[in-house]
Formats: C-alpha cells, sequence, structure tokens
C-alpha cells in the first residue's frame, strides 16, 4: 500500500505540484570574478613609460541604477566604507563625483600589488560589519572597474 501512496503522490506532483525547497536544486554559484591583472612592482608594463615601481591603481565607478540614491550611496561611504578600506589595507587616494552624472561615484584605491589588492578585498568583503553595513544601506548599482600603473613622470606612484 506505501508503495501505491507514493506513486500515486508522484503522478500528482508530475502533473504540477509544487516542489519543497528542501528538494530543489541549489541555486547555481555566482561565477568568479576576473582575476586582477599583473600590476604593481616588478610587474610587466604595459609600456615603457610605466613606473617599474608604481603601486596597483584601481579606478572604480559606481553608477547608482534606478530605484536606488546616490545619498545612500555616499552616506555609506561617509559612516562605513571608508574606515572598512582603510582596515583592510586599502589606500584611498580619493573620490569624486562627476558634476554632469549625479547617480555615479568615482573613487581611487592603491594597493602594494595585485595579490595584496585581492587579499584586501577577500577581507572587506567577509568583515562582518561590511556585510551588516551593505544589507543596512542597500544600494544597487552598477560596478566599472580600471587597473593603473603609474608613469615615470606621474607624481602619484
Amino acid at each position: 500500500m506505501t508503495k501505491w501512496i507514493v506513486a500515486a503522490m508522484v503522478g500528482a506532483c508530475l502533473s504540477g505540484c509544487a516542489v519543497p525547497a528542501w528538494a530543489q536544486a541549489p541555486p547555481a554559484p555566482r561565477p568568479a570574478p576576473a582575476p586582477t591583472p599583473a600590476c604593481g612592482p616588478g610587474q610587466p608594463a604595459s609600456s615603457k613609460s610605466v613606473d617599474k615601481a608604481s603601486r596597483c591603481f584601481e579606478l572604480r565607478t559606481y553608477t547608482v541604477q534606478e530605484g536606488s540614491s546616490i545619498e545612500v550611496l555616499h552616506n555609506r561611504f561617509r559612516t562605513a566604507t571608508s574606515r572598512l578600506f582603510m582596515k583592510h589595507g586599502m589606500q584611498i587616494v580619493g573620490y569624486w563625483q562627476p558634476v554632469t552624472m549625479p547617480n555615479t561615484l568615482i573613487y581611487m584605491l592603491a594597493y602594494k600589488d595585485n595579490a595584496e589588492r585581492d587579499r584586501a578585498w577577500a577581507a572587506f568583503n567577509t568583515d562582518p560589519e561590511w556585510v551588516k553595513t551593505r544589507t543596512e544601506m542597500a544600494v544597487n548599482v552598477k560596478v566599472d572597474s580600471l587597473f593603473l600603473g603609474a608613469t615615470d613622470y606621474s607624481p602619484i606612484k
């Protein structure tokens, strides 16, 4: 009789019953981020004008998407993000808001090299304070990142 009940339940489910969450396949994992390109002292330069001792610079652009607030993003950086960047060894070069793009924040960070950058971001992203902050002050942003090496004539290396 038990086999008959199980068969009836399976047959009924084939015609549209809901599958409990515990029986569903887990969501697909997020794709791994692209590796940070080699940058920093002693790394291969894209040009003979890139200073061999240059730190690894990262220029990040956050474009706030519709339904989110640039002011919440500014407040998040003002009250928590900057302090957490410093806690994890990220050197803040500066923050800017383009005058003709009011929904955009651009900032630059500097690291010893790409390995240090990856280590710092891994620690930052798992910091309990950051997890709490990004949840409480959620902002939907499109992130663009560009890695830079200072030229041999740059005042900042």
